[in-house]
């Protein structure tokens, strides 16, 4: 019998956000307390995922991301359904975090939500993105529930990059929140980027230079865009990915 397969060991590479065979991105976030708890937990989640074969060939990536607040951790997974891992959770996903709570107790476990991709903005040659030095998460919210409003916004700030990108910026894939089951479920109008960038010098220079402020501007459109309530920003910066072995079944 051949041996099971395991998560790789490797601590990248990074996702592809706009992978066809996602049908689904679960984005998660943990509060752990500060930067030494944050890193003993991935160490406790490397432990728990490396320690096990890879649970279904319906798991395409799974993400772990360091808060650059010093407490947070951002876990973001790729899967083929959203049936797929509300198994997973039925089946085996407490094991694991049985293992993690022992190594580190006290961990809070903040939100969940499902998105799909939508769009995407590169200012790189397809496949030749170097590492980010920076993940930055934009929470979108809006004023009400329809899907349509979302992505007019989205091709909106699309429109708004093209015609006055911000250097320092590598991609941003915007990502639009599905209505779930059980704990998925939500009542919040949301989009998320999933934003690289080259370092946190860059995005701070960005986030803080002044923008046009004729009226015309692509970027007073996305301000001022009907339904748009405002963001969220969280900063990350990459810890761990695990993805399918290619011995695995599939």
């Amino acid at each position: 019998m051949s041996a099971p397969s395991r998560p790789s060991a490797a601590a990248g590479p990074l996702p592809d956000p706009a992978r066809p065979d996602s049908g689904i991105a679960l984005f998660s976030t943990w509060s752990v307390g500060t930067p030494d708890r944050q890193r003993v937990t991935v160490d406790a989640i490397a432990a728990a995922w490396d320690d096990r074969p890879w649970p279904t060939p319906a798991l395409l990536s799974y993400n772990v991301y360091a808060g650059t607040d010093g407490d947070t951790l951002l876990h973001h997974s790729q899967w083929t359904s959203e049936d797929a891992y509300h198994a997973f959770v039925r089946t085996q996903r407490q094991e694991r975090n049985d293992d993690i709570d022992r190594a580190v107790p006290g961990i809070e476990r903040l939100a969940i939500a499902g998105y799909r991709h939508y769009r995407a903005f590169s200012t790189v040659a397809e496949g030749d993105t170097p590492p980010p030095g920076l993940i930055v998460i934009v929470d979108i919210d809006f004023d009400r529930p329809a899907p349509e409003l979302r992505r007019e916004w989205v091709d909106t700030v699309i429109e708004a990059l093209e015609a006055e990108p911000d250097p320092g910026l590598l991609t941003a894939d915007f990502h639009l929140i599905v209505d779930g089951e059980r704990h998925l479920s939500t009542d919040r109008a949301r989009v998320l980027n999933y934003a690289r960038w080259t370092t946190e010098e860059a995005y701070e220079a960005a986030v803080t230079g002044d923008r046009p402020r004729g009226g015309s501007s692509a970027w007073d459109r996305v301000r001022d865009f009907p339904g748009f309530l405002g963001t969220e920003v969280r900063r990350y910066r990459f810890r761990r990915s695990f993805t399918r072995p290619q011995s695995a079944p599939q």
